[in-house]
């Protein structure tokens, strides 16, 4: 059965973009920062592999979408299916990658990447939409990379929301000084 797992970089801070997001600095301003770990060698390698094997399906939110899709070219996995949640439908996208985009509720698309996902997990992309996730009850792993930077601002993590996060494995510090942290959202 899929998971909904949000994998995200993180400043210190609690930030997963930098200040001034905006159409020609989608990460916002510094935070490009947030995913050099991932051109990194040993572990960091290593958690990226782990990550890219187990994508299925992706949830997006709407404005990761309108400020993602130029510079990913397509679906963020090439040939994966993505759901991006939002309330103004519109008619599927094929990516120049392969890859789908599908919109819809936020139920439904959470509903419709667990399908698609083929047994793997259906990854998040978009800290507002893993807080609706959260507060739904429809989120089950968090994955933290933990990058040691303190951006001053941009789009806070989860920003209010509460929940309790229980660890799973083992933190594991990559070549660029980054934590990855997996947790499992403890449900009441």
């Amino acid at each position: 059965m899929s998971k909904v797992v949000l994998d995200v970089s993180v400043s210190l801070d609690g930030f997963t973009t930098g200040p001034d997001v905006r159409e020609d600095e989608p990460m916002g301003d510094g935070g490009e920062r947030l995913h050099e770990w991932m051109g990194g060698g040993g572990i960091d390698e290593v958690v990226r592999r782990q990550v890219d094997e187990a994508v299925g399906a992706t949830v997006i939110g709407r404005r990761t979408f309108d400020l993602g899709l130029r510079p990913w070219g397509g679906t963020p996995w090439a040939g994966v299916p993505s759901f991006v949640v939002t309330h103004r439908t519109r008619q599927d996208l094929l990516g120049d990658n392969g890859g789908t985009f599908a919109f819809d509720g936020l139920e439904a698309a959470v509903r419709r990447a667990g399908d698609a996902a083929g047994g793997k997990d259906v990854l998040v992309l978009g800290a507002g939409v893993a807080r609706q996730l959260l507060a739904a009850g429809l989120l089950d792993e968090v994955w933290l990379h933990l990058v040691p930077v303190l951006l001053g601002g941009g789009t806070p993590l989860f920003g209010g929301e509460r929940a309790e996060l229980v660890p799973v494995g083992e933190p594991g510090t990559g070549d660029a000084l980054v934590t990855h942290l997996r947790y499992r959202v403890a449900r009441p």
